[in-house]
């Protein structure tokens, strides 16, 4: 666009708070946030700047969204930038986005929260606190029946649901409330939304002080306190930490800035005690300030997470909007000069400079291998005994580090073939993927524990659903990478291979403790057995592996399990 387009396109805009979006074909080069939307966009007609200059040059349109408040033009900003990771953005690589909640465009509207809304509904938000987003949803639904069922649950029916039977829904699926009335609660409901608090909280009200004149102190309670909720929906965050001891929790961040990527290590300190520590990848479109990738990178993180008491930091965030909207949440934000906190920062600076060398072999993996990215790896194992107490595991690297947030685990069908069994374990992470009912990012890679039966077998379970994501086995006794059309042989001391080693050594440690834990969780016929308590039965059963395998042993051998003697072992042998 040149400099007499992007005036034109501006003098279209409103003078409201909202976002607008640079871009070229289907893609969306960058996103901003305004207060004035008008002002903002024109002041691109000259833009500061080598890299907003391209940016500029390479925008075929502009697009808008107006918000309520500057606020909500901060959270939708970091919504997008999330949602379609702009070339021209500062990126968090995190799937993580501030809640939405979406009245939708049917003949009786349903509400749901949401964080990828329709193209046709009315949609309000982002929210801060999904919590109390919730509170209000359900009390909306309470008071107002509005329905929150799928349509599929929705068409069809002969009978009211049980959301109708508990008091959610007025049930219009079956005629119990007219379109005129039910249509008249969608408007309580969307005036509420839209600022007009007092549609919900005056009968909220009242039904506290019904409940506590009959007596009903529990009940009267419990809306108490979510009529706090919901009085609180519209404000900042400050009313829903109150009674809270002051600064209980404060997270410490600490960036480190390496070319066109940086890396956020993130220390969580709760009432004084180191209780977690993590990093995170971000990308920045060219070299950046410390102070710039705070600003982004503050507000793509805290969606649908709790911010904490406080935040320390190296540098302040140069965007008085961030700084304004942790006010506003009632989160302090400190760079400590001296002091317990700025030892805080300095270790979490330390931890952050760390990542450079997983990152290192990450981009060798991914070179070797010919794909586009290995900074997410998901690793898959299967463990069972003889066919018995089948499971899956699925675990998550991130830039060569564990996501143990993102792991995952399966129960299978009973069966004793180790291929079918991992055409199982994928097939039912790839359908989820594809239905977008996982909640979490594709990975760049998947890996097999496992030679290339595993690895065939994982790659039908790819191709049946359409989930299109590369995939490599590595089997333990050769040490062998396999892939589709070919297998490496790296020396021994390769990074990238050490990467892989260590997510295949993980997905069958998490499968081995699953798979335990479930054969030790199963009633046996160790359990009617005199002198054999819980504890002796584990040990047993992690000896022998089965209730076959100690049926099998000798007394010489059952005798030789710590807490077993001669008695016991004689009576293990009768009985079994």
């Amino acid at each position: 666009m040149d400099t007499e387009a992007v005036r034109a396109r501006a003098n279209d805009l409103p003078t409201k708070p909202g976002v607008y979006q640079f871009e070229r074909g289907d893609a969306v080069l960058y996103v901003g946030k305004a207060v004035d939307l008008r002002d903002r966009v024109r002041s691109y007609a000259d833009p500061r700047g080598e890299r907003i200059r391209r940016m500029v040059a390479r925008a075929e349109r502009i697009d808008f969204s107006v918000t309520e408040t500057e606020t909500q033009a901060l959270l939708l900003e970091a919504n997008l930038v999330k949602r379609f990771q702009p070339k021209y953005n500062v990126r968090l690589k995190d799937d993580k986005s501030y809640p939405l909640v979406q009245l939708t465009d049917h003949e009786f509207p349903r509400i749901e929260i949401t964080r990828d809304p329709d193209d046709a509904a009315t949609v309000f938000g982002p929210y801060t606190n999904k919590g109390r987003v919730e509170t209000a949803v359900k009390a909306l639904r309470e008071t107002f029946g509005v329905r929150g069922c799928s349509d599929y649950k929705f068409a069809g029916r002969d009978r009211p649901c049980l959301d109708y039977e508990v008091g959610l829904c007025t049930a219009p699926c079956v005629g119990e409330i007219d379109a005129e009335s039910y249509l008249g609660d969608v408007d309580s409901v969307r005036r509420f939304l839209d600022g007009e608090t007092g549609v919900l909280a005056d009968p909220m009200r009242a039904a506290m002080e019904a409940a506590a004149g009959e007596q009903e102190f529990e009940r009267a309670a419990n809306l108490r306190d979510r009529l706090a909720a919901v009085e609180s929906f519209h404000e900042g965050g400050a009313a829903a930490v109150q009674g809270e001891a002051r600064e209980a929790r404060v997270e410490v961040l600490g960036v480190a800035v390496e070319g066109a990527d940086a890396t956020v290590a993130r220390l969580v300190s709760e009432d004084g005690k180191l209780v977690d520590r993590e990093r995170h990848r971000v990308t920045a479109p060219e070299a950046s300030e410390v102070s710039r990738l705070l600003s982004a990178f503050l507000p793509q993180f805290y969606a649908e997470r709790d911010l904490p008491d406080a935040v320390l930091l190296q540098e302040r965030p140069s965007d008085p909007d961030v700084l304004d909207w942790l006010e506003r949440e009632g989160t302090a934000v400190r760079v400590p000069g001296a002091g317990r906190e700025a030892t805080l920062v300095d270790l979490a600076l330390k931890n952050a400079r760390r990542q450079t060398g997983r990152r290192d072999e990450c981009a060798a993996l991914a070179a070797e291998l010919g794909i586009d990215a290995a900074d997410r790896i998901e690793g898959f194992d299967v463990s069972h005994a003889q066919g018995k107490a089948v499971v899956g595991s699925d675990v998550c690297f991130v830039d060569g580090d564990e996501s143990k947030a993102d792991y995952r685990r399966k129960k299978l069908a009973d069966e004793n073939d180790d291929y079918a069994n991992m055409r199982r374990l994928v097939r039912w992470r790839a359908e989820r993927a594809v239905a977008g009912r996982d909640d979490r990012p594709d990975p760049d890679l998947l890996l097999i524990d496992g030679g290339e039966g595993q690895l065939n077998a994982a790659l039908e379970a790819l191709e049946e659903t359409g989930w299109d994501v590369p995939a490599v086995g590595l089997a333990k006794a050769e040490e062998r990478v396999v892939a589709p059309d070919r297998a490496y042989d790296w020396p021994s001391d390769a990074d990238h291979l050490r990467l892989l080693q260590r997510v295949r050594d993980e997905a069958h440690r998490f499968a081995v403790a699953y798979h335990q834990q479930v054969r030790d969780a199963v009633s046996t016929t160790l359990d009617d057995l005199p002198g054999v308590g819980p504890e002796l039965r584990r040990r047993l059963l992690r000896r022998f592996g089965s209730v076959e395998g100690v049926r099998n042993a000798s007394e010489a051998e059952l005798a030789d399990v710590e807490g077993v003697g001669p008695a016991t072992a004689a009576t293990i042998a009768a009985r079994l």
